[in-house]
């Protein structure tokens, strides 16, 4: 649970068929701004996500993994803390992953995002949770695309930007 979020006012929450994640970036992406939204369809949910300001694509060279495209995850803990500069946002947690699946898929594993002049906008649906099981969690946009093997986190790089999962009444 979410310490900033008053669950008592929200009440109900757990039948909300709508959240919401506002997405502003961290110390490495101070640029980037966004939304991601939830919402219940029949069978599961579809997941709506618009953000600006993402880093420019570089392809991999010397070794170095590429910028872009870019992980993009549901983590456990909905805390957006920056903390260390170094290693920002490291109080969201791990990946969420509700069914102790290995990385590739956890339920909060999903498609990279694909920046087109910093712009990146995409829709899907998942059939592994409902709006209401991750209100109090974080979304998380990483650097590097997530490799959908490694353990446990997908060799996905540095966190440029978090949004808390927040329930939405409109």
């Amino acid at each position: 649970m979410n310490p900033y979020i008053n669950y008592d006012y929200y009440y109900g929450y757990r039948n909300n068929t709508k959240a919401v994640a506002y997405i502003r970036g961290g110390p490495f992406a101070p640029q980037i701004q966004g939304v991601v939204s939830f919402e219940e369809e029949n069978g599961g949910t579809k997941v709506k996500v618009k953000v600006s300001g993402l880093p420019k694509y570089e392809p991999a060279r010397n070794g170095n993994s590429p910028i872009g495209p870019h992980g993009f995850h549901i983590h456990e803990n909905g805390v957006c803390e920056i903390g260390d500069p170094n290693d920002p946002f490291k109080s969201a947690g791990n990946h969420w992953n509700p069914d102790n699946q290995p990385h590739g898929n956890h339920a909060g594993d999903f498609p990279v995002l694909f920046s087109n002049d910093g712009y990146a906008e995409m829709e899907f649906f998942t059939n592994r949770f409902k709006p209401w099981d991750v209100i109090g969690k974080s979304i998380i946009i990483h650097q590097n695309p997530d490799d959908y093997r490694s353990q446990p986190a997908g060799n996905s790089g540095k966190k440029l930007a978090c949004g808390v999962i927040q329930p939405k009444y409109f």
